[in-house]
C-alpha cells in the first residue's frame, strides 16, 4: 500500500509542475484522493459487497468531484489534474501512468451490458472536457486533445483532436504532453484551404469579367 501511494505522488510531480510539496499534495490534490478513495471501494466490489462499494464511490464523488465506478480497472501512475467533472464508467481499463484532465468522461454509448466503456493504454494523455465512448483500444502512447469526443479505436502514439475526433498524427513523433498549444488544428487547416480556394475563384472571376467586354467587341 505504502509504495502505492509513494507512486501517486511520484505521479503528481512528474506531471504537474504546480506541485511544490509532498503535503501540499497530500492535502490539496483532489484527483489524488479520488484514487485512493477508488481503491477502497474497488476492494469492496471485488469482496462482492457492491452496495458498500458504491456507497463509497458516491462520498468520493461528494467530496473530489470526480466519479469513478468501483469496478473500473486503473493501473499504477495515474494522474488526474484538476480532476472537477471527470467520469470514469464500470468496465473502464486505463494502464500505467495515464494523465486525465479535468471534465474527461471515459463512458459507454447505450444501455448495453458487459464491456461498454474504453480501454485506455499506458502512458496516454487526454486532455480537458475529452470524451472516449465506447468499448474500444486507445493505443499506448497516444494523445486526445482537449474537448475531442473518440468514438472508434487509436492506434498506438496516434494524437486525435475534433468532434468526431480525427487521427492527425501518426509518425511516432512525441509531443511534449503538456504542451497542449502545439496541437494541430484541423479546423483551422480547413478553413485555410477554403479561403485558398474562395481566393482562387474570385480571381477567375475577375479574370472572366475582364475578358467580356472584348468578347462583346468581337461580335459586333
Amino acid at each position: 500500500m505504502f509504495s502505492q501511494i509513494k507512486r501517486d505522488i511520484q505521479a503528481v510531480f512528474e506531471r504537474d509542475p504546480a506541485a511544490r510539496s509532498v503535503t501540499e499534495v497530500l492535502l490539496c490534490y483532489s484527483g489524488l484522493h479520488a484514487i485512493w478513495w477508488h481503491r477502497i471501494s474497488n476492494r469492496f466490489w471485488r469482496w462482492n459487497l457492491p452496495l458498500t462499494a458504491r456507497f463509497i464511490s458516491q462520498l468520493a464523488r461528494w467530496l473530489t468531484g470526480i466519479e469513478i465506478h468501483p469496478a473500473a480497472k486503473i493501473g499504477e501512475g495515474l494522474f488526474i489534474d484538476h480532476g472537477m467533472g471527470v467520469v470514469i464508467g464500470e468496465t473502464a481499463e486505463l494502464g500505467r501512468n495515464v494523465t486525465l484532465f479535468q471534465g474527461v468522461t471515459l463512458g459507454g454509448t447505450g444501455k448495453e451490458k458487459g464491456k461498454r466503456h474504453p480501454t485506455l493504454g499506458n502512458n496516454v494523455l487526454v486532455g480537458a472536457g475529452a470524451k472516449i465512448l465506447g468499448s474500444f483500444t486507445v493505443g499506448d502512447d497516444s494523445l486526445v486533445g482537449s474537448n475531442a469526443v473518440v468514438l472508434r479505436p487509436l492506434p498506438q502514439k496516434a494524437t486525435a483532436v475534433g468532434v468526431p475526433a480525427e487521427i492527425v498524427r501518426l509518425d511516432g513523433k512525441r509531443i511534449d504532453l503538456l504542451e497542449h498549444g502545439k496541437l494541430p488544428d484541423p479546423v483551422h487547416e480547413c478553413m485555410e484551404k477554403l479561403n485558398q480556394r474562395i481566393e482562387m475563384l474570385e480571381a477567375r472571376v475577375k479574370e472572366l469579367e475582364a475578358e467580356k467586354p472584348a468578347s462583346r467587341r468581337d461580335i459586333n
